[in-house]
């Protein structure tokens, strides 16, 4: 990537303790934002401030007009047929929330069952347990293989007829597995079961495309595609959503309310009570310009580039122990490791003090750290931004705090 680009994220020209120049890689958690995001949500918060939806005046219709050009900005972004399939929530938690609950309402009784794999993010996974709690579900769990990929084969075996839904991360969070998505979906739907994508670490890395995928929900974060927080999306094929029913009730998810009976709004509005983070809508929409004016293509080329490079240079490290697939075929930008017996919360500590912005812990994957037998690891995930150099530093750093121990 050109080093230009790095200008447009001004955070990166800090200093950390005022020594070391900001070696930021912890991406897989959030990204930083570039100018053009936060530019153009003050422009909106000083200039077309206003209520969406149902407002005559200037200034409501203006700010309509901004939010729903960001729907159609995801539209596009996502490969979806329509906008009424493109649902804003506040996160990739939230979305997957909306459907466990919404589709375990409507779907899913007692003694039904939602399979996962062993490697998802604890948003996936506890939403599901609440409604275990509710109704009396049933959890079944697609394994993977020491190295860190699923047992396509065991998950076939694990359809019945009491399977009413697949959910499933696209890439885990930790080990950097790129699940074959497209197939898991393929098998689900031989078998007549809908499947939902998590798609919070593939949408900043790669292209999707969610009617070629053929998922019927999937779901995505701004903060980590360069856009704020606190604003996600949730896709869903318009023939699921007419089907469930509303998340929450209030403001603009009604057509008509009376003490004895109220009626739904159009999709997507029927899943979006209250006032709308519209702010927040336009900045993922400027974040989605910004990585379209670079190329998806080109990121994915750069990412990977990065990736095969940083994990010969942590290869060479004495101790260093390396998660996840060991080819770039099945690996997105992360790299969960350890180093000999170097506590994780210690490397990271260090790291730290040394300019380097890892994650520690367990990335919100307990159940996959029980699989793989540790507490935790130091992991360090790329973006656009990110160069050569850091890795380096990276490695640098390791091997300092490896001579301190």
């Amino acid at each position: 990537m050109n080093s230009e680009l790095r200008k447009d994220f001004p955070i990166l020209s800090r200093k950390i303790y005022d020594k070391y120049p900001l070696v930021y890689l912890d991406n897989a958690a959030t990204t930083q934002k570039p100018r053009q995001v936060v530019e153009a949500m003050t422009e909106e918060y000083y200039n077309v401030n206003a209520n969406v939806h149902r407002g005559v005046h200037f200034l409501s219709q203006q700010a309509t007009d901004l939010h729903e050009a960001s729907r159609e900005t995801v539209r596009r972004f996502l490969n979806a047929r329509s906008t009424r399939e493109i649902v804003f929530t506040r996160g990739t938690t939230e979305s997957i929330n909306l459907v466990a609950s919404c589709f375990g309402q409507a779907m899913m009784k007692e003694g039904d069952e939602v399979i996962l794999t062993e490697m998802e993010h604890h948003s996936n996974i506890v939403s599901w347990q609440l409604l275990q709690a509710r109704q009396g579900i049933r959890i079944r769990v697609i394994p993977i293989t020491d190295d860190g990929e699923l047992r396509l084969d065991e998950y076939e075996r694990l359809f019945n007829d009491r399977t009413r839904i697949v959910s499933v991360t696209q890439v885990s969070n930790v080990l950097g597995t790129v699940n074959p998505v497209k197939e898991i979906v393929r098998i689900a739907h031989e078998h007549g079961v809908p499947v939902l994508v998590d798609g919070a670490q593939s949408t900043p890395h790669f292209r999707v495309d969610v009617q070629d995928m053929d998922c019927d929900f999937f779901a995505f974060s701004g903060h980590k595609i360069y856009g704020p927080t606190g604003i996600g999306v949730l896709y869903g094929k318009e023939e699921w959503l007419d089907r469930i029913p509303p998340y929450m009730g209030g403001g603009e998810m009604i057509k008509t309310v009376s003490f004895d009976h109220t009626t739904f709004n159009d999709l997507p509005y029927k899943f979006e009570a209250g006032t709308p983070d519209y702010i927040a809508s336009t900045g993922l929409a400027r974040a989605i310009d910004y990585v379209d004016s670079i190329g998806m293509d080109a990121i994915e080329a750069h990412e990977k580039d990065l990736t095969r490079y940083a994990m010969e240079r942590l290869s060479e490290i004495p101790d260093m122990h390396i998660y996840g697939p060991r080819t770039l075929e099945h690996r997105d930008a992360v790299i969960s490791f350890q180093v000999g017996q170097i506590h994780h919360l210690d490397m990271g500590t260090l790291l730290d003090r040394l300019g380097i912005a890892v994650r520690t812990g367990h990335h919100c994957a307990e159940p996959l750290m029980r699989r793989l037998g540790i507490e935790g690891t130091c992991r360090a995930s790329f973006a656009l931004y990110n160069t050569r150099e850091e890795v380096d530093a990276l490695v640098a750093a390791i091997q300092r705090v490896q001579q301190m121990f």
